[in-house]
C-alpha cells in the first residue's frame, strides 16, 4: 500500500511540472522513510548515489550529449538538408522527403529528439514555407522527423534503457538501426499519401543541374564520418558504446572546429549546456535507483509479474495493451520518466512472458516517440511551433497522420520482431 501511495503520489507531481528528478527523490524519501525509518533511508541515501553513478557505460551519455552540441553548433544539419534537397527537393513535396532523411541523418549523429527538431525548424521549414508548403504540414513532417533521434543510434534513451534494464547496450544501440530506417520511409510514405489526396500542400521546386548534386554529396561526408565513429565502430566490434560516444564527440569536436564554428564562446556554451543535460539526467538516474528501493519493498514488481503471467490471455495480447499504456502514458508524461517509472516494473514481466528485452526496449521507444509529438504536451511540437511561428493547434493536426503511420510501424515490429532482432544478432 505504501508503494502504491508512492507511486500516485509522484504521478501527481510530475503531472504537476514537478522536474522529474525533484519528484523522483522527494516521494521516494517518503517510502524509504515509511519502510524502514530514517537511520534506514540515510543509509541508502549515502550509498546509493555512488552505486549508481560509477558505472563505465554511464560515461556514454554525456559523451553522446555533447556530441549533440558539437554537432549544432558545426551547422551540419543545414548543410546536410540543403544536400538532401538539391537532389530530391525539386519533386512535388520533395522538400518534406529531404526533411524526413535530414532527421535521420541528424539522429545520426546527435541523439537529441529536441535537438534535431529545433534544428530542421531553423532549416527546413522556412524552405518550406518559401516553396509555397502548407504549413501545417510542412510543422507535422519537422516535429516528426526530429523524433528519428530518439530511435537512430545514438540514442540516450536507448542507453538509458539499457542501463535500467540491465540489457546489453550495443545490442539496443544496433537494434535501432532498422527501425529507424523503417520508421523514416513511414514518414515518407505518409507524406506521399497527403500528397496524393491533396497535391497543392507541397508545389514542385527549383531543379538543380547535375553538377551541383554532386557537389552537395560533398556536405555529407561529416555525417558519414560520425555515422562510422558511432554505429559503424560498435557494429563491426572496434568500439564499445561508450569508446564509440567518445570517438563520436571528439569527430563532432573536429568537425565544428574546422568549419569555423568553433570558438571560445560556442564552446563555453555547448560545454554549459552539456553538463546542464548531463547533471539533470544523472539526478533523474540515482532517484530511480533510490525509487527502486521503494519498489522492491513493496514488492511492487513481483506481484505485477505474478499477475501478469497468470492472466489466460495471449502474450500479444498483453504487449498490444502495454503498447496502448505507453501511448496514452506519453501524451501526460516526459520520456525519461516513462522509462524511469515503467521499465524496472515492465521488463521482468516481458522476459517472464518470453520476449526479448531488447526487442521491447526499441518498442518501448518508438512509443515514446509518439509521446514526443502527441498533445498535450509533445515536447517537438512545441518546438516546432515556437520557431516556426505557427499556432500549436495548426502543427498538432499536421502530426496527426505521421502518429496513425508511428502506430501501424509498432504493429509490424510486434508481429516481426526480427525488424528488431536481425541485426543485433549478426554482432555475436
Amino acid at each position: 500500500m505504501i508503494a502504491i501511495c508512492v507511486v500516485v503520489g509522484l504521478l501527481v507531481l510530475l503531472l504537476l511540472g514537478v522536474p522529474v528528478g525533484i519528484a523522483l527523490f522527494f516521494t521516494s524519501i517518503l517510502g524509504l522513510w515509511a519502510f524502514v525509518g530514517l537511520s534506514g533511508t540515510l543509509s541508502i541515501l549515502s550509498t546509493a548515489p555512488l552505486s549508481m553513478t560509477n558505472g563505465y557505460e554511464l560515461i556514454a551519455i554525456p559523451l553522446f550529449i555533447l556530441m549533440a552540441e558539437f554537432v549544432v553548433i558545426s551547422g551540419i544539419a543545414d548543410r546536410m538538408f540543403h544536400a538532401i534537397a538539391v537532389w530530391v527537393g525539386r519533386v512535388p513535396g520533395g522538400l518534406a522527403v529531404a526533411t524526413a532523411l535530414a532527421g535521420a541523418g541528424f539522429g545520426a549523429i546527435s541523439g537529441s529528439s529536441t535537438a534535431a527538431a529545433a534544428a530542421l525548424s531553423s532549416t527546413s521549414l522556412p524552405a518550406m514555407q518559401k516553396a509555397g508548403y502548407k504549413p501545417s504540414f510542412s510543422a507535422g513532417v519537422v516535429a516528426v522527423s526530429g523524433t528519428l533521434a530518439m530511435l537512430i543510434p545514438p540514442s540516450i534513451a536507448l542507453v538509458l534503457y539499457g542501463i535500467i534494464a540491465e540489457v546489453n547496450i550495443a545490442a539496443l544501440l544496433i537494434g535501432g538501426v532498422i527501425p529507424g530506417i523503417v520508421v523514416t520511409l513511414a514518414i515518407i510514405a505518409t507524406v506521399y499519401v497527403l500528397l496524393w489526396r491533396d497535391p497543392s500542400i507541397a508545389p514542385e521546386t527549383e531543379r538543380y543541374s547535375w553538377s551541383e548534386r554532386l557537389g552537395a554529396l560533398k556536405q555529407i561526408g561529416p555525417m558519414l564520418l560520425l555515422l562510422f565513429c558511432v554505429t559503424g565502430s560498435i557494429y563491426l566490434g572496434i568500439a564499445t558504446p561508450t569508446e564509440a560516444a567518445a570517438l563520436g564527440a571528439t569527430g563532432a569536436f573536429l568537425i565544428a572546429l574546422f568549419s569555423g564554428a568553433l570558438n571560445f564562446q560556442t564552446a563555453f556554451l555547448a560545454l554549459g549546456r552539456a553538463v546542464h543535460a548531463t547533471c539533470m539526467i544523472f539526478l533523474i538516474i540515482i532517484a530511480a535507483n533510490v525509487f527502486g528501493y521503494v519498489l522492491t519493498l513493496g514488492q511492487i514488481t513481483p506481484q505485477f509479474v505474478s499477475w501478469v503471467t497468470t492472466l489466460d490471455v495471449s502474450p500479444y495480447l498483453i504487449i498490444a495493451g502495454i503498447i496502448v499504456f505507453y501511448l496514452i502514458l506519453g501524451c501526460f508524461m516526459e520520456q525519461l520518466a516513462i522509462l524511469i517509472l515503467t521499465v524496472p516494473v515492465m521488463v521482468p514481466a516481458i522476459v517472464s512472458l518470453g520476449f526479448d528485452p531488447v526487442w521491447f526496449g526499441v518498442l518501448v521507444v518508438v512509443a515514446a516517440e509518439v509521446g514526443m509529438i502527441t498533445p498535450p504536451l509533445g515536447l517537438n511540437a512545441f518546438v516546432v511551433a515556437r520557431y516556426s511561428g505557427r499556432p500549436l493547434s495548426e502543427v498538432f493536426h499536421g502530426i496527426l497522420p505521421h502518429v496513425v503511420a508511428h502506430i501501424i510501424v509498432l504493429a509490424l515490429m510486434v508481429i516481426f520482431p526480427s525488424i528488431i532482432l536481425w541485426l543485433p544478432s549478426q554482432l555475436n
